[in-house]
C-alpha cells in the first residue's frame, strides 16, 4: 500500500491507518501551498535588506540571545512532537500521549512568550513595520510564523481535549499526524528564518 511522508500508522490501527494514506498525503500536497507563501516573503525579506530608510537595522533591533534561546526551545518541541507521535503509533497509551502533547504545548506557548517579547523590544527601540521596508518586510514574515504557531497550539489544544473525550479513534490519530506535519514544517521555517533573518541580519 503507498505511504504517505513522515510517520505512518501499522495495519494494526485500521482504518486510521487506511484513512492516513489519503488525509496525511492531501495534507502535505496543502502545506506546499504554504511554503510558497513563506517562499515568497523570504524572497521580499532578502530584497529589502538594504531598504533601511534611515531607520534602525539588524543590529539596532535584534537580540540574538533571545532568539537562540526561542529556537533552542521550537526546536525542543519538534522532539515532544515526535515523541507524541510515536507513542500513538506504538503504546496507545492515553495518559502518556497527552502528557506529550501537554510539553508541547508548554514549549510552544514559551516559543511564543519570547517572540511576543522580542518583538515588543523591537517597537520600543523604533522598528515599526512603517519604519522602512526591510521593516515591512520583517514584519511580514516573522509574525506570520507566530500566527502559524498559535493555530497549530490551538490545534493542539483541541487534539487533546477529542483524546479525553473520545480516545484515540481513527479521526483523532490522522489529525495528530497532520498537526505533527505542519510543527514539524514550523520548525523548518523558523531554522531558514533564524538563518536568512538574524544571522544574516546580523553578520
Amino acid at each position: 500500500m503507498t505511504r504517505h511522508p513522515g510517520l505512518n500508522l501499522d495495519a494494526s490501527h485500521a482504518p486510521a491507518h487506511d484513512h492516513a494514506v489519503v488525509l496525511v498525503f492531501g495534507f502535505w500536497v496543502f502545506m506546499m501551498s504554504d511554503a510558497i507563501i513563506f517562499g515568497l516573503l523570504f524572497a521580499t525579506y532578502v530584497s529589502m535588506r538594504d531598504g533601511l530608510a534611515g531607520g534602525p537595522g539588524p543590529q539596532d533591533l535584534f537580540e540574538l540571545r533571545i532568539v537562540f534561546a526561542e529556537t533552542l526551545v521550537l526546536l525542543l518541541s519538534s522532539l515532544t512532537m515526535g515523541m507524541a507521535s510515536l507513542s500513538m503509533k506504538h503504546e496507545r497509551h492515553d495518559a502518556r500521549l497527552i502528557g506529550w502533547l501537554g510539553v508541547t504545548l508548554v514549549l510552544g506557548l514559551v516559543f511564543l512568550g519570547l517572540a511576543g517579547h522580542e518583538l515588543a523590544a523591537m517597537i520600543d527601540k523604533g522598528g515599526v513595520p512603517t519604519r522602512s521596508g526591510w521593516l515591512s518586510s520583517f514584519w511580514a514574515l516573522v509574525p506570520l510564523h507566530g500566527l502559524h504557531v498559535s493555530a497549530a497550539a490551538l490545534w493542539l489544544i483541541v487534539i487533546a481535549a477529542q483524546i479525553l473525550i473520545f480516545g484515540q479513534d481513527a479521526a483523532v490519530k490522522t489529525a495528530l499526524l497532520r498537526l505533527g506535519v505542519l510543527w514539524h514544517f514550523l520548525d523548518i521555517i523558523w531554522v531558514a528564518i533564524f538563518t536568512v533573518v538574524y544571522l544574516g541580519g546580523l553578520a
